[in-house]
C-alpha cells in the first residue's frame, strides 16, 4: 500500500480551496483518500473539522443581515419545533419496533432532530451512553450526512425548489452543520444563508434537549447525574458576525471577502469530513441502527418538504 505523508495530504486538500472544486467533490476526494489508506495516522481529520468548521461558520455570519436572520428563524419556528418533537418520539417508538436499545435510539433521534454529531456528543454523557452506543449513532448519522450532501441538491433542482425553500429544507432534514451548509452552498448563495441561519438556530436546541435527557435518565435509572451543557462558541461567533455586519454596513466589501473565504474553508472542511469516513466505520453502524437512522431521516425529510411545499404553494 502506498503511504502518503502529511505534506501530500494537505497539498491535495489545498486543491479543494480552488473555485473549481465543489463541496460534493471535496467530500468524495476525502473519502477516496481514506479508502486508499492515504490519511496519515498523525492527522486526525475529525479534530481539524471541529476547529476549521467553527471558523468557516463565523465567517459566513458576515454575509447575513440580522433582520434577515430573524425573519428566517421566525418564519420556520413552528416547523423546527414540530420536527424535533416528532423525530424524538418516532425514534423511541421505531427503536422498540426494530429492537434497537433505547439509549442508541435516543442518540439517533437527537442527532436526526437537531444537528447530528454535535447533538449526539452533547446528549451521550447526559444518558451515560456507552462508547459502542455512541459509535453506532455517530457512524449511522455520519453515513447519511455524506449521502445527503450529494443527493439533496439534485432533488432540490429536480423539484425546482426556490433558494429559500431549499435552504430551509436542508437545515431541517440534514443532520450535521457541515453537510447542511455544503449542500446549500452547492445550490446557491441565498440557500446557503437561509440554511446556515436556520441550522444554527436549530442547534441551540441542544441545550434543552441535553438537560431534559439528563433529567429523564436520572428519574428512570434512579441515579444522580450532573450534566454541564455548553452552547457551541461558533454559534455565538456567528451571531456576533451578523450583528457587526448589520451595525457597520459601510465595510460591505470586507464582509464579502470574509464570506467568500468562509465558503472556501467550508469546502476544505468537507474534504476532511470525507477523510474521516472509512469502510470499517460504515460497517460498524450495523443494520438495525442504520435502518432506524434511515427511517427517521426519510420521515423528517418527507414531512418538512411537504410542509414547505404546501407553504410556498
Amino acid at each position: 500500500m502506498i503511504k502518503v505523508g502529511p505534506v501530500v495530504f494537505w497539498i491535495i486538500g489545498a486543491i479543494t480551496l480552488s473555485p473549481w472544486i465543489s463541496a460534493p467533490i471535496a467530500l468524495l476526494l476525502g473519502f477516496l483518500m481514506a479508502s486508499l489508506g492515504w490519511v496519515p495516522q498523525s492527522i486526525q481529520p475529525s479534530v481539524w473539522v471541529k476547529k476549521l468548521l467553527a471558523l468557516a461558520i463565523v465567517a459566513l455570519g458576515f454575509g447575513v443581515q440580522i433582520n434577515v436572520a430573524w425573519q428566517v428563524t421566525s418564519d420556520y419556528f413552528g416547523l423546527m419545533v414540530t420536527t424535533i418533537v416528532v423525530t424524538l418520539c418516532a425514534a423511541l417508538l421505531l427503536g422498540r419496533l426494530l429492537k434497537v436499545d433505547s439509549i442508541t435510539s435516543h442518540l439517533l433521534g437527537s442527532g436526526t432532530a437537531i444537528c447530528g454529531g454535535s447533538a449526539i456528543a452533547a446528549v451521550a454523557p447526559a444518558v451515560h451512553a456507552r462508547n459502542d452506543q455512541i459509535a453506532l449513532a455517530l457512524a449511522s448519522v455520519f453515513t447519511l450526512n455524506a449521502v445527503a450532501l450529494l443527493i439533496f441538491p439534485l432533488i432540490g433542482r429536480a423539484l425546482a425548489l426556490d433558494d429559500q425553500t431549499f435552504g430551509a429544507w436542508a437545515a431541517i432534514a440534514i443532520h450535521d452543520t457541515s453537510s447542511v451548509v455544503g449542500a446549500a452552498q452547492a445550490y446557491s448563495d441565498e440557500a446557503l444563508q437561509t440554511a446556515t441561519t436556520l441550522k444554527l438556530a436549530r442547534a441551540l436546541w441542544i441545550v434543552p434537549l441535553a438537560l431534559l435527557s439528563a433529567l429523564v435518565y436520572q428519574r428512570f435509572s434512579h441515579t444522580e447525574t450532573q450534566t454541564r451543557v455548553k452552547i457551541p462558541l461558533f454559534i455565538v461567533g456567528y451571531v456576533v458576525a451578523m450583528l457587526v455586519s448589520s451595525a457597520w454596513p459601510q465595510f460591505h466589501e470586507l464582509y464579502s471577502v470574509t464570506f467568500g473565504a468562509g465558503k472556501s474553508l467550508l469546502v476544505f472542511c468537507l474534504y476532511l469530513v470525507g477523510a474521516s469516513i472509512t469502510v470499517t466505520r460504515l460497517k460498524a453502524a450495523g443494520p438495525r441502527p442504520l435502518l432506524l437512522a434511515v427511517v427517521l431521516w426519510v420521515l423528517i425529510a418527507t414531512l418538512s418538504l411537504a410542509w414547505l411545499t404546501i407553504r410556498t404553494g
